[in-house]
Formats: structure tokens, sequence, C-alpha cells
């Protein structure tokens, strides 16, 4: 057997301790120059009065104090407030009802299991056409069912200012409602079969089963169900901007919608800056404390 100096045993395992930061290098580089210097960029220039090209001016505050006199920013807020709460309850609802039928092990499971989650893999701006077409009057579901003899059914909600938001709830809860049933169904495989067997015997009823035990077991499921949706919420755009384009008027306006719009259509460079990093707080306020607890919990 070849003796082998310290040297040599010393480089090989300087090369194998290389070989894994090497390959995340440019992972690294994107995340330093591709997500924190835009950040760091894109807060310099909220706080500058930067029009259609940056400027290197300081104004503190006040395209922010802007940004909160603005009343279709503040409508924006609050048709994401009632577009959110109601896109990730319907979801996470739909899901695990979704989650606890499959894993009745029901006969066709892998079809169904791929119907599901199927609409999660489609773009919205081509599906969101369809759900427009869908929900307009005169074509689509009120079409259809008044063909059927029910002459004066209506369903008008896309083109009703104070019923629009909820069209959108209900499209892209058709969307994402695959995705939440796939994460829950995998935690429902995981939990052990014993369980099952000792609420059985002890005639507890399935529902008390799922209520008490099953669901408090999925706790990290949900958690990591409920911020992906949040993220969703935060960064939806392209349902409103394909069923809506932000209308009736301003009715289904939404942050990045009017980010958006303020930096590619008026030529508003800081008061669109300052909108997305106000968008941004959200995001790290759900971020930063689960990544805490999974990393506590990775310590434990």
């Amino acid at each position: 057997m070849p003796i082998t100096s310290p040297s040599a045993r010393y480089k090989g395992k300087l090369h194998t301790r290389l070989i894994p930061h090497a390959a995340l290098l440019p992972m690294s580089l994107t995340v330093v120059f591709g997500y924190l210097a835009t950040l760091l960029w894109t807060l310099k220039i909220s706080l500058s009065s930067s029009r259609t090209l940056p400027v290197n001016n300081f104004v503190c505050l006040s395209q922010y104090e802007r940004l909160f006199d603005n009343e279709r920013w503040l409508l924006s807020l609050n048709n994401l407030a009632i577009y959110g709460v109601l896109f990730i309850l319907a979801c996470v609802i739909i899901g695990f009802l979704l989650a606890v039928f499959i894993d009745q092990n029901v006969t066709g499971e892998g079809v169904l299991r791929t119907i599901f989650l199927y609409p999660y893999a489609m773009s919205f701006v081509a599906t969101g056409l369809v759900w427009q077409w869908m929900l307009t009057p005169g074509v689509g579901i009120q079409e259809g069912i008044r063909q059927l003899g029910f002459k004066d059914f209506q369903f008008d909600w896309i083109v009703d200012q104070d019923m629009v938001i909820y069209t959108i709830v209900i499209a892209t809860v058709w969307q994402a409602s695959g995705l939440v049933m796939a994460m829950l169904l995998a935690g429902l495989r995981g939990i052990d079969e014993d369980i099952w067997k000792a609420a059985r015997m002890d005639g507890i009823p399935a529902w008390r089963v799922y209520l008490s035990i099953i669901i408090p077991m999925l706790a990290p499921n949900f958690a990591t169900v409920f911020l992906l949706l949040s993220t969703a919420v935060v960064k939806l755009f392209d349902a409103v901007e394909a069923m809506t384009q932000g209308g009736p008027g301003t009715a289904s306006e939404v942050p990045a919608k009017f980010i958006m719009d303020h930096l590619f259509g008026r030529a508003n460079l800081s008061l669109a800056s300052a909108g997305a990093i106000m968008m941004l707080l959200p995001v790290l306020a759900l971020l930063i404390p689960y990544a805490y607890a999974r990393a506590r919990k990775g310590k434990i």
C-alpha cells in the first residue's frame, strides 16, 4: 500500500473542500449582484426624485409620503388585503380537502394528482385569458347557464367594481390549490398508520383525529404553504393583468400593477421604487422568522 505524504493528504482535503464552494460560487454571485445589489439600488432610487432616469439627489422619505397620499396605492393595498385573506383561506381549505380525499387510496390516484396539480404548471397569462372569457357577461359561464333555460341568470362580477376582485380570487385559487394539495398530501403520507389504528380501536371519529392530531402534526407543512401563498399574494400581477388590466377603472388595482404602471407607463422611477420597497417588507417579515425557526430546528 503506497504511503501518502502529509502535504499530499492536506492538498487532497483542501481540494475536496474547495469543490463544493466552487460549485456554489455562481449562485453566490447571483445573490450578491442580482438580488442584494439591485435591492440597495432600488432603495437608493426610492430616496431620490428620479423620474425617467435615475438621479443622485436625496429627498429623504418624501416619495414614501407621496406613496401613502396616493389614493390608487391605498386602494391597491385594500384590494390586496381582501384578495390575500380569501386566497390563502380558500387554497388551504380546498388543498387540504383534496389531499385528504386522495390519501384514502382512491382509484386512479395518479391521474387525480396530475389533474389537480396541472393548473399550477400552466402560465396564468394564458389561462387568465380563458378565465376572462369564462367570466365575461354574454359568453362563458353566464351564457352557458342561460342556454340551459335560466334566462335571468346573472354573473357579471368581472365588470362589477365591487365584485371584480373576487373573480381574481376564484381564478387564482383554481391555479394554486393543487400545489397546496401536493404539499399537504406529502405530509399526510408521512403520518404513522398506527395513529389511525389506535383511533379506530378507541372509536374516535375521523374528523376528530384530523382536527386534534393530524392537523397539528402537519404544522410545518402548513407553515411552508402559508409562506408560499403569502409570497404569491404580494407578487400578484399576471392574473390581474391577464383578466382585468386593473379594471373596471382601478377597481382591481394591486400594488404590483401600480408599481409597473408608474415604472413604465408614467416614468416615475422613484415612486415605483418606493412601492417595490414597501412590498418587500411583508415578504421579509414572513421569511426572516421562518428561516430563523428552521435554523433553530436544525441545531436541536
